[in-house]
């Protein structure tokens, strides 16, 4: 609607330049390909006293002139009627053929003559029809110089130009008309982020009781999650984004809506919810990002999930809880763990173990199975992969993972 109203005098100008073109080449009113048969009937006008001269030439060369006595006789037409006269006569049968072929060749040059007189019969008298013929090309012409190459192409133009002319509503109605269809959108885009507003509060509200609960069983007991949906409230009643709400507010709607959403966090009792990205420690950030995922996992399915440190700071049985809901999520998905607490690598399908020792500084990734895997576990519990009671423990531990209904 802005653009419009700022485009009202260009538009405006547009309507009248089209309004005149088009009136311009109806007035003309070119037919199909016209240029072209203008150039053949001038270059022939052109000519017309040798064109005329020659035509009636043929044509007494062909069956005589009818003011003419003295070439009566002579035409070629009165030659072939005698000869052919000449050979019916005979009893020969062979010069008898041969009257018919005469009679055939007196047949064609009749023909001839006649189309000859039909010529000569729209020879116009005199120059004025070569005059009407060079004033129309001369208006086609001034078509073509304006608007197109040649005169079919004025036609593509003048059709084309009149869809535009009909899509142009310059009018003050029109204006109107579009003004209050937008006020209507508006309105009806302002309820339904209202309703959306609703939805989404509630399932906020809901989501975040969700996410503390499971927080609770990974060693965050006291740990309170929280997410705030507010409008995304604006002041300058010029931004192209402002939308008016039923409530009288204006709020910046975009293709999410109206709101404002932020996860808020306290990981302890008695402390003021603060944003989750300025209040969580990595840890705390990658248990909450857990909690979020085991919650959330039936709508994400089959994606690929990364947990750096989620484990940290914790140990026991916070630690199987936290290697129990790896577990659970990774029937959906693909969970990849940096982890260091065996009680969360017993969980899983596939143990690989990193290790520093490679040339110049690299890393070298290995997967660990079996005998192996369970050295690996009992070196992770305080370094006791080589101890009897270590590889006990770490089979224990091992075993009790695969035998776990998560």
């Amino acid at each position: 609607l802005a653009d419009r109203r700022n485009r009202m005098r260009e538009l405006a100008l547009e309507s009248d330049r089209l309004t005149f073109a088009l009136n311009e080449i109806d007035a003309v009113d070119p037919q199909p390909g016209e240029d072209d048969a203008l150039v053949a009937d001038i270059v022939r006008l052109s000519e017309l006293d040798t064109l005329r001269e020659a035509a009636i030439t043929a044509h007494a060369a062909l069956s005589g002139a009818p003011d003419d006595a003295e070439a009566s006789g002579h035409s070629a037409a009165d030659g072939l009627g005698r000869a052919k006269a000449a050979l019916e006569s005979t009893d020969d049968a062979k010069l008898r053929a041969l009257a018919g072929q005469v009679g055939e060749a007196l047949t064609v040059v009749a023909d001839a003559a006649g189309e000859l007189s039909g010529f000569l019969d729209e020879l116009p008298v005199d120059a004025s029809a070569l005059e009407a013929k060079l004033t129309r090309q001369a208006e086609l012409r001034t078509l073509t110089r304006k608007y197109a190459a040649d005169v079919d192409g004025v036609l593509q133009w003048a059709q084309e130009s009149r869809q535009r002319l009909a899509q142009l509503d310059v009018s003050e109605e029109g204006l109107t008309a579009l003004a209050a269809r937008v006020d209507e959108l508006a309105r009806e885009l302002a309820q339904a982020a209202v309703d959306l507003s609703g939805i989404r509060r509630k399932a906020a509200k809901r989501l975040a009781k969700e996410v503390t609960a499971e927080l609770s069983g990974l060693a965050m007991a006291d740990a309170q999650f929280s997410i705030d949906v507010r409008d995304d409230v604006v002041t300058d009643k010029e931004d192209p984004a402002a939308l008016a709400l039923p409530t009288g507010e204006l709020a910046r709607a975009g293709a999410d809506g109206v709101d404002q959403v932020e996860f808020g966090f306290a990981a302890h009792r008695g402390m003021d919810q603060l944003p989750l990205a300025k209040s969580a420690s990595g840890g705390e950030l990658s248990r909450v990002m857990l909690a979020l995922e085991v919650v959330l996992a039936a709508s994400a399915a089959g994606t690929t999930m990364v947990f750096d440190e989620v484990d940290a700071g914790v140990g026991g049985r916070a630690a199987v809880q936290i290697g129990r809901r790896l577990a659970r999520l990774a029937r959906t998905h693909q969970v990849i763990v940096v982890t260091h607490l065996p009680q969360v690598a017993a969980y899983a399908d596939v143990h690989l173990v990193v290790h520093g020792a490679g040339p110049k500084g690299t890393s070298v990734v290995r997967r660990v199975i079996d005998d192996e895997r369970v050295a690996e576990l009992a070196r992770m519990m305080a370094g006791l992969g080589e101890s009897d009671s270590g590889r006990a423990h770490a089979r224990e531990l091992l075993d009790a993972a695969q035998r776990d209904e998560i």
